[in-house]
C-alpha cells in the first residue's frame, strides 16, 4: 500500500476505503501506524475542501441546552424575558450581541456558534 498526498475527490474516496479496512487494526501495528497517517491525510485534505459550516446559533443553544440538561425557561434572564426567549428560539428575532455575550460568558457557548 501506498502512501501519498489526496488531491483528488477520487483520491479522497480512496483513502476513506482504506481507513475503513484498516479500522481495526491493533496498536503498535505497522496498518494501525498507516491507519494514523490515512487520517491525518483524510483530515487536512477535508479542512483544505469540506469546510463545515458554523452551525445556525438557534441549532447551537438547543445544543447547548440538550447536553446541559436545560430547558428554553433556563434561557430567562440570560437572553431576555419569556416572549424574547420564545421569538429568538422561534427565529422570529435574531440574536443581539448582549444576547450572545451572555450566552457565551453564562453557558460558555462558543461566539463561533452563535454568530452567524
Amino acid at each position: 500500500m501506498s502512501i501519498k498526498p489526496i488531491k483528488t475527490e477520487m483520491g479522497y474516496d480512496a483513502a476513506r476505503a482504506t481507513i475503513s479496512e484498516l479500522w481495526d487494526a491493533k496498536d503498535g501495528t505497522t496498518e494501525a501506524d498507516a491507519l494514523e497517517v490515512w487520517v491525518t491525510l483524510v483530515e487536512a485534505y477535508e479542512s483544505m475542501h469540506h469546510e463545515i459550516p458554523p452551525p445556525d446559533p438557534v441549532d447551537a443553544i438547543e445544543f447547548f441546552l440538550e447536553q446541559r440538561g436545560l430547558a428554553h425557561k433556563d434561557l430567562e434572564g440570560i437572553i431576555g424575558t419569556r416572549s424574547r426567549v420564545y421569538e429568538i428560539m422561534h427565529r422570529q428575532r435574531s440574536l443581539s450581541m448582549a444576547m450572545v455575550r451572555n450566552l457565551h460568558s453564562r453557558l460558555n457557548i462558543p461566539y463561533e456558534c452563535l454568530m452567524r
